[in-house]
């Protein structure tokens, strides 16, 4: 089968380079780590801007990721990409019940809480916020803790209970702030705690609506810099440069960077 004969190819490879490489002869889970982050976000914006083919080149660096880390455990006698491909197989029928057993999921919601029950008990958690990921970036991290806190029923009805608690945190932000700080001084701790309070409130919403902040957020960045670039692009086509302009007409050309769809 040629699947099997790639990836038993990519194996060895890897274990090639694992030997011979004194770059990755050095390497270290610890070490290693921080790129397959990097991977997984180039994944992510791959997947996002709907390049197929960046796409598939991404996927087979997260893949040798995957391979890499395997082979450091199998060093270790604590595994290996068997081990791991069986551990994750047998995972994935464990949690849907619904597919290969008799329980019944006709939505994907319904699907989720049972993912987080089976989870809950096969983890045995000691606590709703049990082994809860550190390392998450901080989006990320409140959609999770919000996911557990769901899973045992502590959270707004609807969607209108999520919005009015993000309207509430608002309010209380504006309400501590009477002026505005110099730039690159210490934040005033209430306004510190009320901000972060917001956000939190925003993720419970982007979560009700099935939007992953994490992604949102950068999506919304990537628009912004690249308003701003176009922006400046038109300036210069007039004559005038973007940085020395005020801000109504720095503005106005972003205003027309967005209308042309940027």
């Amino acid at each position: 089968m040629a699947l099997a004969e790639a990836l038993v190819e990519l194996q060895e490879l890897t274990e090639r380079l694992r030997r011979d490489c004194p770059w990755d002869r050095e390497q270290t889970a610890r070490t290693i780590v921080p790129h397959t982050v990097e991977e997984a976000y180039e994944v992510a914006d791959a997947a996002l801007s709907d390049d197929r083919a960046k796409l598939l080149d991404e996927l087979g660096d997260l893949l040798f990721q995957v391979y890499f880390l395997a082979l450091l455990l199998q060093e270790e006698g604590a595994g290996d990409l068997e081990a791991v491909s069986r551990n994750a197989h047998a995972k994935l029928v464990r949690r849907h019940p619904h597919v290969f057993g008799d329980v019944e999921a006709a939505t994907p919601g319904r699907v989720r809480e049972n993912w987080e029950r089976i989870k809950r008990d096969e983890e045995e958690r000691k606590g709703v916020f049990h082994d809860l990921p550190a390392a998450l970036p901080a989006l990320l991290y409140a959609r999770k803790a919000q996911r557990r806190a769901r899973a045992v029923g502590f959270e707004y009805p609807d969607l209108g209970g999520a919005w009015a608690d993000l309207e509430d945190e608002l309010q209380e932000l504006k309400n501590e702030i009477r002026t505005e700080p110099a730039p690159e001084t210490e934040p005033e701790p209430r306004q510190f705690e009320e901000l972060g309070d917001v956000l939190f409130a925003a993720v419970n919403v982007a979560r009700r609506l099935n939007v992953d902040p994490e992604l949102a957020l950068r999506a919304a960045s990537e628009r912004f810099v690249n308003r701003v670039e176009r922006a400046e692009v038109l300036a210069d086509a007039e004559g005038k440069r973007w940085t020395e302009l005020g801000l109504d007409e720095q503005d106005r050309y972003f205003d027309q960077a967005k209308e042309a769809g940027v």
